[in-house]
C-alpha cells in the first residue's frame, strides 16, 4: 500500500496519493477536481486560490498535522501583499503537499461554476414586513422648546402614521442631526417592528423622500449549499437569487461528520461558525452587485437551516445534537441584530430573524416548508418530502402534522459519486436509456438539446460534459433498473448477461459506461457499484423517514407526494418511484413544490403576521426522532431493494413494468456471465 500523503478534495470529494512535494494544483488536475488556472501555475493569476483544513476528519479518516504543505513561498508572499489572500488561503499552483491534508475548493477558484437550483419559486405573498419606510416632517429645533431631534421624530411619527414608540442605537443616532437638516427636517426612516416588539426600532435614515428601494434576504442556509432571494420589502418582488457552496463541506459532508469534527478539534466549531458567516457576506455582496444595489439597503434577513447549521451559525458548539437527547441550545426564533453575527456586508443595523426549530433534529427548514406548504391545512393526506444531504419530511393533514429529519447524506447533491459534481454548465443532469439497446442519450445543464440531437455539441462548447450532478445520478439509477441493467438489489450485470459492452469489469464489480471523452482530455464519465450503493443508502434513508411517519400515523398509503426542494424541481416522478425514494401514489398525485424553505423564509421576510403563525404551527407538529425509533432500521433494509424488497407499488407497476434480471446467481458479487466466462 502506498505510504504517500492521501489529499481529499471538497467539495468533489474526490481523493488520491500523492508524492511529497505535488503541487496541490497538479493533485487536482491528476484527479479531475473542478481548480481555476489561467497562468500556467505561476502565481500570477490566483484563480487556484484553495483553503487547507486541519485537525482530525473522521469523515474522511484523515487526521492533518501542520506541515501538511509546504510553507509559504516568495511568490505567494508577493501575492498576499499586492492584492491580498483571505485568512488561511493558499495558492494551489504554489503550495506543495506534504502530509494528509484535506483541501477545499472555494466557489471562485471553480472553472465551472455552480447553478442555484434552489431558485425562488412564484408565490402570491401579503406584504406586511416587519420593515417598512416611513415619510416625515419633523418640526425644527427650537430653543424655546428644547427637545431632542429624535424625540421631535418620534413625535412626527405618532402624529403622522401612528407609531406609539421608536428607539434608535447609537450609531443611527450619530447620523440623525446631519440628516435632518440636509432634508429640511423632512426624512425617510425604515422602521423595524417584530410581531412581538412594542416599540419599533430606526433602522436607517435619509434626506429628503429616500426612493432608492428596501431589501431584505431570504437565506436557506443548507448543508451542502447557501442560497439566497434578494426581496423588495415593498413589493415582494425577488431582485436576484444566488448562491455559494456552504464552505463547512471542508469539515465533513454531512452533518454528523461536522458535529465529530467539533468533538474531536476544539475549537472546531467556531472555525465552522467562522467560514459560513464568511460565506454569508460574500454572498451578500455578490447578490447585492449582481442586482445593482447598494448592500447598505438591505435592512432585514430572515434564515432557514436545520439545527446543525442553526447551532453553527449563531456561533453555538453542536455537540449536545450529536448525541441524545439531540438537545437544542434554543428551539425558539430569535430576533437579532446583524451584527451578532458578524454580518457586515449588509446594513450595519439589520435585524435578523430565525425561524423555530421543530426538534433537536428537524430545523427551522422544516418550520419553513410547513409554512409554505401548510400541510395542516390540507384535506387530504399530504406526505412532503424537502430532501437535501439532510433530508426534512411532513405527513399531515388538518387532523395532525407529523414531522422527521432523515439523514440522506451527499449523494443526491452528486457528492461521493465517483463521476460526480455540483450542478453546474457541462453536468449531466437527466438521462435515459434504451431498454432495446442499452444506449444512454442525455442532456447536460447549459444545453436544451439532447445528446443525440443536432447541434448539441455546438451548445455545450469547448466546456464539454464535466461529469453528473445529483438529478443525472438519480435518473441514471432509475433507467439502468428500467432498462435491466441493474437488478433488484442493485448489482449491475456483467457485458455478457445484459448484451451490451457499455458495461465495464472493474474488479469484482462493473460500472455503467455513459460517455467517455479522455481521447480529448475530457473525463469518462461512469455509473459504479459504489455510486449505485450511495444512491440505495441515500434513498432508503429517506423511504424509511416517510414510513416512520406513515406508521406512526397508522396508514399504509398517502393520498399525495410533494416534492420540495432542488431535487423536487428536477426529479421526474417516474424516476422517483422506481428508485423507491417515495411511497407508491399514482404520479399525477406527485407533484414539485420548487424551493418550499426558500418560499418559507420569503413569507416570513414579507409578512411579519406570518412569523407568529409559524411559531404556533411548530407548537402543534408531532416529532418523530428516526435515530431512536426500532422500526427505522428494520424500514431502512427492507427500502435498500429497488423500488423495495417487501412494500407493493402497483401504481407504479401500472406504467413501468420493471425488468427482474438475477446476476448475483453465486452469492459472491459476481454474476452468471462472469462465472461462464471464467470457466471458459
Amino acid at each position: 500500500m502506498s505510504t504517500d500523503p492521501l489529499v481529499v478534495f471538497t467539495p468533489s470529494g474526490k481523493r488520491g496519493r500523492f508524492p511529497k512535494g505535488t503541487p496541490v494544483l497538479t493533485a487536482a488536475r491528476q484527479l479531475g477536481v473542478d481548480l481555476d488556472s489561467v497562468c500556467g501555475g505561476r502565481g500570477i493569476c490566483s484563480k487556484c486560490q484553495i483553503t487547507p483544513g486541519y485537525g482530525e476528519f473522521s469523515k474522511h479518516g484523515v487526521t492533518v498535522q501542520d506541515g501538511a504543505l509546504s510553507e509559504w513561498n516568495s511568490v505567494e508572499e508577493r501575492y498576499d501583499q499586492k492584492r491580498g489572500l483571505k485568512p488561511g488561503r493558499r495558492l494551489g499552483c504554489q503550495a506543495q503537499v506534504m502530509g494528509d491534508v484535506v483541501i477545499d475548493v472555494p466557489a471562485e477558484s471553480q472553472v465551472h461554476k455552480q447553478v442555484v437550483r434552489k431558485a425562488a419559486s412564484a408565490r402570491v405573498i401579503e406584504m406586511d414586513p416587519a420593515t417598512k419606510l416611513y415619510f416625515v416632517e419633523v418640526e425644527e429645533a427650537d430653543m424655546h422648546e428644547p427637545t431632542g431631534d429624535l424625540e421631535r421624530l418620534a413625535r412626527a411619527l405618532k402624529a403622522e402614521w401612528g407609531i406609539d414608540a421608536i428607539r434608535a442605537d447609537l450609531s443611527l443616532l450619530s447620523k440623525l442631526q446631519p440628516v435632518l437638516r440636509k432634508g429640511k427636517y423632512q426624512v425617510t426612516v425604515a422602521l423595524h417592528r417584530g410581531h412581538a416588539e412594542d416599540a419599533a426600532q430606526v433602522l436607517e435614515i435619509w434626506p429628503g423622500l429616500h426612493e432608492g428601494g428596501l431589501y431584505g434576504l431570504a437565506i436557506d442556509l443548507g448543508s451542502t449549499t447557501v442560497a439566497a432571494h434578494l426581496t423588495d420589502l415593498v413589493t415582494g418582488e425577488v431582485k436576484a437569487s444566488s448562491g455559494i457552496m456552504n464552505p463547512q463541506i471542508r469539515f465533513g459532508e454531512d452533518l454528523m461528520s461536522r458535529v465529530s469534527y467539533s468533538m474531536m478539534n476544539p475549537g472546531g466549531d467556531k472555525e465552522m461558525t467562522a467560514a459560513v458567516r464568511d460565506a454569508i457576506n460574500t454572498l451578500a455582496e455578490e447578490i447585492a452587485k449582481e442586482a445593482e444595489i447598494d448592500a447598505g439597503l438591505i435592512v432585514e434577513t430572515v434564515f432557514v437551516c436545520n439545527p446543525v447549521m442553526h447551532h453553527l451559525l449563531l456561533g453555538i458548539d453542536p455537540v449536545e445534537l450529536g448525541q441524545a437527547p439531540f438537545a437544542l441550545a434554543t428551539s425558539s426564533s430569535l430576533t437579532l441584530g446583524a451584527k451578532e453575527l458578524d454580518l457586515a456586508a449588509i446594513n450595519p443595523r439589520a435585524q435578523v430573524y430565525i425561524l423555530p426549530c421543530i426538534a433537536g433534529h428537524v430545523g427551522a427548514d422544516c418550520a419553513a416548508v410547513a409554512l409554505s406548504e401548510e400541510p395542516g391545512k390540507s384535506e387530504d393526506l399530504a406526505l412532503i418530502v424537502d430532501v437535501g444531504t439532510n433530508a426534512e419530511i411532513l405527513l399531515g393533514d388538518k387532523t395532525r402534522v407529523l414531522a422527521c429529519s432523515s439523514p440522506t447524506g451527499p449523494a443526491f447533491e452528486g457528492a461521493q459519486i465517483s463521476s460526480g459534481q455540483r450542478a453546474a454548465p457541462g453536468a449531466i443532469e437527466a438521462i435515459r436509456i434504451d431498454p432495446a439497446t442499452k444506449e444512454p442519450r442525455f442532456r447536460v445543464i447549459g444545453s436544451d438539446k439532447w445528446s443525440d440531437e443536432d447541434g448539441f455539441d455546438a451548445e455545450v462548447g469547448a466546456g464539454g460534459i464535466t461529469g453528473i450532478c445529483g438529478s443525472g445520478i438519480i435518473e441514471a439509477v432509475a433507467e439502468l433498473r428500467m432498462a435491466g441493467l441493474l437488478d433488484e438489489s442493485g448489482l449491475l450485470g456483467s457485458a455478457e448477461a445484459t448484451s451490451t459492452a457499455r458495461m465495464i469489469p472493474e474488479g469484482r464489480t462493473h460500472s455503467y459506461l455513459i460517455h467517455d471523452s479522455t481521447e480529448h482530455g475530457g473525463p469518462r464519465v461512469t455509473v459504479t457499484q459504489g455510486d449505485i450503493r450511495a444512491i440505495q443508502l441515500a434513498k432508503s434513508a429517506l423511504y424509511a423517514g416517510a414510513r416512520l411517519l406513515m406508521d406512526e400515523r397508522g396508514v399504509d398509503k398517502v393520498d399525495r407526494v410533494v416534492l420540495a426542494g432542488a431535487f423536487g424541481a428536477h426529479i421526474s416522478p417516474k424516476h422517483a418511484m422506481v428508485l423507491g425514494m417515495i411511497p407508491d401514489v399514482p404520479l399525477d398525485k406527485v407533484t414539485s413544490a420548487g424551493n418550499a424553505a426558500g418560499t418559507g423564509a420569503r413569507i416570513a421576510l414579507c409578512n411579519v403576521a406570518a412569523r407568529r403563525e409559524i411559531e404556533r404551527v411548530v407548537g402543534e407538529i408531532t416529532k418523530v426522532e428516526t435515530a431512536i425509533e426500532p422500526k427505522f432500521q428494520e424500514h431502512f433494509v427492507a427500502a435498500n431493494a429497488i423500488p423495495h424488497k417487501t412494500d407493493p407499488f402497483p401504481e407504479l407497476a401500472k406504467i413501468v413494468p420493471l425488468p427482474n434480471p438475477s446476476f448475483n446467481t453465486h452469492g459472491d458479487g459476481s454474476d452468471g456471465g462472469r462465472r461462464k466466462r471464467r470457466r471458459g
